[in-house]
């Protein structure tokens, strides 16, 4: 029984050069016009332009470094997940029921909302996001802003 599959070209096969005339004339970069990235700003610019319109040229704006500051954070969640071992390391102290947990004493700036809060605690931080106060003040928990 016949396959339906059809059969490979044979088309230039066994011969030298496939149609391309001498041996000399099909080989190496010079015939696809240089290696890699040669001619981009030349012979091959409209290829560069059409595959990747914004490859040249300046965009957008770098802020120095001096200016930068790379903000530490903490989620709720992880507070909450951490206080006990907190507690046992003696960077967190109780107080009439809930944790207290100084962040500034951990280096870390900020606090966020992220994950859930189950225990009571108090947090001090240098800044909170909007969701971890709510967080902590849907539960009764304080939150202090502190300097460190």
């Amino acid at each position: 029984m016949s396959s339906r599959k059809s059969r490979k070209s044979r088309s230039k096969r066994g011969s030298r050069t496939q149609g391309s005339g001498s041996h000399k004339k099909s080989r190496h970069s010079g015939n696809k016009g240089g290696k890699g990235q040669a001619g981009s700003h030349k012979h091959h610019w409209r290829q560069v332009r059409q595959a990747n319109p914004n490859y040249f040229g300046k965009y957008g704006f770098n802020r120095p470094q001096k200016v930068q500051e790379e903000v530490e954070t903490v989620n709720v969640g992880e507070l909450d997940e951490y206080a006990e071992e907190l507690l046992e390391d003696g960077i967190a102290e109780e107080d009439e029921d809930k944790i207290v947990i100084d962040t500034t004493d951990l280096n870390i700036d900020k606090v966020l909302g992220g994950g859930k809060v189950t225990r009571s605690l108090k947090v001090i931080a240098k800044e909170f996001s909007r969701s971890a106060e709510e967080k902590l003040e849907e539960l009764g928990d304080a939150v202090t802003v502190g300097e460190s």
